[in-house]
């Protein structure tokens, strides 16, 4: 077994670890030979510093305030470690001699097989997180039951659809998102914009459970690949809260805990830990017949991220690392927002501005759109109207 470039296992002759030096090294993580318990420790402390914000220090022991969070999990190894982890701190300030965590988890699961025919059901690991996890609150939904919580959606999907598109409200929201998502012309605008609904769904959801903070499971890999790939579709404006920890548009902030991990290390300690990895849904196997053509961008980004990665893995963290550093624009209430992802744009970045580099006309649009989605819609409104 390969854990790539950051993570190799150690030989019968490999050295002790290097931590506690009493013990056998399994593998050697970023140059330093570890043991299973020390690899555990050194993951576990690197969630532990992307929370440090929320320790109960200070006035935040006395005063007993609880953090709501709201824990997007996947079933894929990040966000199932992330749970892990989290649950490990809410124990950890459980048994400390104030018996209080100031961490309120909520889990969302959005079931899978509703974002991807080929994803498989999740009732099973649903259940057997709920079993292993059992302090924490756990709602599980459909991708279509945005049109519960984003009071928006509908007109959204009207207005980006073009006039050829019918949104027949009569029939059950599973049937209208199917029907706007078979408009979709091309695997790069279908990819992202499921992936735009998803977030909204999201964010809807916290902002309806009056939730401070989404914690997600992204890791250094992931970022990186979201950095490329948000700058490719000319979304790099949504980078300082897409990637960076802190502030955002909606008034929540995003953490990013598992920042400082690479995608092979948390695979590896979802294998080391049995409750995790009993939950995990193993991502479905790459096709190799599918050409670059037949790729989104976003999986083009992040194909090209996990191979470089292997061999630069700190050029790829030190994407990460710079983004973080980048200062965000303040936001304001009354600020124009895209109609699509809702993120707030220029005033010189919508309406007529740039609509002449594509076949639909956006300056008669009754909207806004940020320049990533101006793209993307522009294929639907090609293709709804033909």
């Amino acid at each position: 077994m390969s854990f790539q470039a950051t993570m190799t296992m150690a030989g019968k002759s490999s050295s002790i670890c290097a931590n506690c030096r009493n013990a056998d090294a399994f593998a050697t993580v970023r140059n330093r030979p570890l043991c299973q318990p020390c690899f555990l420790r050194y993951a576990d402390n690197k969630c532990s510093s992307g929370m440090k914000q929320y320790r109960m220090l200070g006035d935040a022991a006395k005063t007993r305030k609880q953090h709501k969070h709201l824990l997007p999990l996947s079933f894929g190894a990040s966000s199932s470690v992330l749970l892990h982890m989290i649950n490990g701190q809410v124990e950890h300030q459980l048994a400390g001699p104030l018996r209080f965590t100031n961490y309120d988890v909520h889990v969302l699961v959005v079931d899978p097989s509703t974002i991807s025919p080929s994803r498989p059901p999740c009732q099973k690991q649903f259940d057997l997180v709920r079993q292993h996890y059992p302090r924490h609150k756990y709602t599980m939904i459909p991708l279509h039951s945005i049109f519960e919580y984003d009071p928006n959606i509908s007109e959204t999907l009207r207005q980006i659809a073009g006039s050829g598109f019918g949104d027949d409200e009569s029939k059950p929201y599973r049937e209208r998102l199917e029907a706007f998502r078979a408009s979709i012309p091309t695997t790069t605008s279908k990819d992202d914009i499921d992936n735009i609904l998803l977030f909204r769904l999201i964010v809807a959801f916290a902002r309806h459970h009056a939730c401070e903070t989404i914690l997600w499971g992204d890791s250094d890999t992931r970022l990186a690949a979201k950095t490329l790939a948000n700058v490719a579709k000319g979304r790099g404006a949504s980078l300082t809260w897409q990637v960076r920890d802190g502030p955002t548009p909606w008034g929540l902030e995003f953490i990013f805990p598992l920042r400082e991990l690479y995608r092979t290390e948390l695979e590896q300690y979802a294998k080391l830990v049995p409750t995790v990895e009993s939950i995990v849904i193993p991502d479905p196997p790459a096709s190799e017949a599918l050409s670059n053509r037949d790729l989104s961008i976003d999986e083009l980004l992040n194909n090209y991220v996990l191979t470089q990665g292997v061999k630069y893995p700190g050029i790829m963290a030190n994407v990460v690392r710079t983004v973080n550093k980048l200062q965000p624009a303040g936001f304001t209430s009354d600020q124009a927002r895209c109609v699509l992802c809702t993120s707030p744009i220029e005033p010189d970045n919508h309406g007529a501005d740039g609509a002449e580099a594509f076949d639909f006309d956006v300056r008669n649009a009754p909207t806004q759109f940020c320049y990533g989605c101006r793209r993307s819609a522009a294929g639907l409104s090609q293709a709804a109207d033909t």
